[in-house]
């Protein structure tokens, strides 16, 4: 499963990726002390950002990959 957010007026950026036999990978600049992902199973994913800025501001997406 993968986690983008797109800021305003610009394209995806992908934060992480997390399956449920590995620890979540985070890219650049993201990390799971202010981005912390949870994923029970192959159907649900939980994304919390603690200590939101203004910067964080965004749509973000979920993917899943189903191979």
């Amino acid at each position: 499963m993968f986690w983008y957010q797109q800021p305003p007026r610009h394209g995806l950026k992908l934060v992480a990726s997390t399956a449920t036999w590995m620890k979540n990978s985070y890219e650049g600049g993201y990390s799971e002390a202010r981005f912390d992902i949870t994923r029970h199973n192959n159907d649900y994913s939980v994304m919390t950002i603690k200590n939101v800025t203004y910067n964080d501001a965004a749509t973000y997406f979920c993917a899943a990959n189903d191979h």
